[in-house]
């Protein structure tokens, strides 16, 4: 087992394209970057010793969809 020649890396360049397609790799490499990308912000806020920079959002209160009337009805004459 050698080591890989460009003739090698472009076959695995050709396997990867025909099963994700052209359209599919750039959002696979996008996704990757951005996990990378959170990767390390997590490693460093651990390093820091710093709490999470984002805490998770509170769900909102419940309200409800339609609200009581609040009108007095007028006596008719």
């Amino acid at each position: 087992m050698g080591e890989f020649s460009p003739i090698h890396w472009m076959i695995v360049a050709l396997v990867i394209l025909v099963l994700f397609g052209g359209r599919k790799i750039p959002e696979v490499m996008r996704g990757l970057g951005q996990g990378i990308r959170e990767f390390k912000e997590g490693m460093k806020g651990e390093q820091a010793g710093q709490p999470n920079a984002n805490p998770p959002a509170n769900p909102p209160a419940n309200t409800p969809v339609n609200p009581p009337a609040s009108t007095p009805t007028e006596e008719k004459k």
